[in-house]
């Protein structure tokens, strides 16, 4: 056939005269190389996430080829989920094929059954998109393609999703906080999906995500895929229409497409417009956020003076930038009716899911729902430079300073610990000061009312030493000049 093809060609290019060049229609890789050329800067590192599927084979096939070209710097990743009894196998499956192309993969195993609730295709994408937030990389390539957008716009509507989560996937695009946040802790999944803050500002250089493949039909890389003769894995579970997803593919697309058969580029457009509005919607967001959010708080103030649909889209732009998860339309309305109508000195609470939204000194804070705690705490200090805090879910930081802070060499008069409030406790705040009672001076640093009896004192002996963010003891506080150390909470 290639051949033939050939003599094709040569025919056709003697009847239109010397020297007239043929053209050619671009074939797949040609598309997604020019795609991928102004995006991607030359000795860029990018890894690909692998399942083994067909799709991330083609991917992965098709990135090698470039990288030459291009002088990307290549490498992988398996999520080894532990969900079907095949995954081993898929995993050295995954490991033979990277050994064939001489490219570095890494296999990471997650647990899934904290997150199970969520359901398991939403828990296995978390999962997968923490580790790839881990990774030391530029870029994380993901094998998503036009089918994949057209599903999940489908997806989207059908669970009710406003603008953004209509929105088109984008080629490249930021990773979500969600996943960042997940990414920089270190304790089990439950407690990571649901701590309080992200360490963004520890991950700014957390890699992007790229879809080259996000144009491209699932027909033309299966093609693609035979036409080079790749071998992939199936997993067994894309066969079962009981997950949504799959009904989609396997049953109502099939019939979508009889009637219409361009349904993958009109839904795509419409995903695109979606994705117009929702940046427009930010936008906006942005200009109303400028004076109204500060230390991930939001003032009530601002959300009082914007009409309702205003407001709540400032409301949702808020809980998205500190990776809070969304709530749902009637939860959203009834959080915007309590912050903005309850009287100033109620002490307003929301609860949905596992997180909660408050209101305190006229700002909105949204926060993971803190749990029991152990009251007679107490933790023995030995100069490491963190403890975990489990009252807050959070981290202490001991951060070593000169002439300002906690005197080291005081310290060393008697075993340090870290306690709970217990109350009546005082602390005298400077040299020239009077004895004040912690629960005043709490209040005059506004510390949130539902982190008052929560938070680590440091004791040196029996001596109240030190509230975080509030107090050093006169009594310990460094000399000029004399090495000391300053506390921190993380969350």
């Amino acid at each position: 056939m290639a051949s033939s093809r050939k003599l094709h060609c040569r025919g056709t290019a003697r009847r239109a005269g010397a020297g007239t060049k043929v053209s050619r229609a671009p074939t797949l890789t040609d598309r997604i190389a020019a795609r991928l050329a102004p995006l991607l800067p030359a000795h860029s590192s990018i890894l690909i996430g692998l399942s083994g599927g067909v799709d991330s084979v083609a991917l992965l096939h098709l990135l090698h080829q470039f990288a030459p070209r291009f002088s990307w710097q290549l490498s992988a990743l398996h999520v080894h989920h532990g969900i079907s009894p095949n995954a081993d196998a898929w995993a050295d499956f995954c490991i033979g094929l990277c050994a064939q192309h001489a490219i570095p993969l890494h296999i990471e195993h997650v647990d899934i059954a904290p997150l199970r609730k969520h359901g398991i295709e939403a828990a296995a994408r978390k999962l997968r998109h923490a580790a790839f937030a881990r990774q030391a990389c530029d870029f994380v390539a993901l094998a998503h393609h036009a089918d994949d957008q057209a599903e999940t716009l489908l997806l989207q509507l059908l669970r009710g999703a406003g603008v953004k989560g209509a929105a088109a996937m984008p080629v490249l695009s930021l990773m979500e906080p969600l996943a960042i946040r997940l990414s920089c802790q270190e304790t089990p999944a439950e407690s990571l999906v649901m701590s309080k803050r992200p360490l963004l500002a520890d991950r700014e250089d957390s890699p992007s995500l790229l879809r080259p493949l996000l144009h491209c039909s699932r027909q033309e890389i299966l093609a693609y895929a035979a036409a080079h003769q790749l071998q992939w894995i199936e997993d067994e579970s894309n066969a079962d229409d009981s997950y949504p997803r799959n009904f989609l593919r396997h049953r109502v697309l099939p019939l979508l497409s009889e009637k219409f058969p361009a349904y993958r580029d009109t839904l795509t457009r419409s995903a695109q417009h979606f994705a117009e509005a929702s940046e427009l919607l930010d936008e906006l967001a942005q200009q109303d956020a400028a004076q109204a959010i500060h230390d991930d708080t939001l003032a009530v103030a601002a959300l009082q003076t914007l009409n309702q649909p205003r407001a709540k889209n400032l409301l949702r732009y808020f809980m998205h930038s500190i990776g809070a998860p969304m709530p749902q339309t009637v939860q959203l309305d009834d959080m915007l009716h309590q912050l903005c109508g309850a009287r100033e000195d109620a002490a307003v609470c929301i609860a949905y899911g596992d997180w909660q939204v408050r209101r305190y000194q006229g700002r909105v804070y949204a926060l993971r729902a803190l749990g029991e705690f152990d009251r007679s705490l107490v933790l023995p200090w030995h100069g490491e430079a963190e403890l975990d805090w489990p009252a807050l879910a959070a981290r202490l930081c001991f951060n070593q300073t000169q002439g300002v802070g906690i005197s080291l060499v005081k310290l060393r008069h008697a075993p340090v610990t870290l306690r709970l409030r217990s109350g009546g406790e005082t602390v005298r705040p400077n040299p020239h000061a009077a004895t004040r009672t912690l629960k005043n001076l709490l209040q005059e640093h506004h510390v949130p009312p539902w982190q008052r009896d929560r938070l680590p004192l440091l004791y040196c002996g029996e001596e109240l030493v030190c509230i975080p963010g509030v107090a050093v003891a006169a009594e310990y506080q460094a000399s000029a000049d004399e090495a000391g150390i300053s506390l921190g909470l993380l969350y």
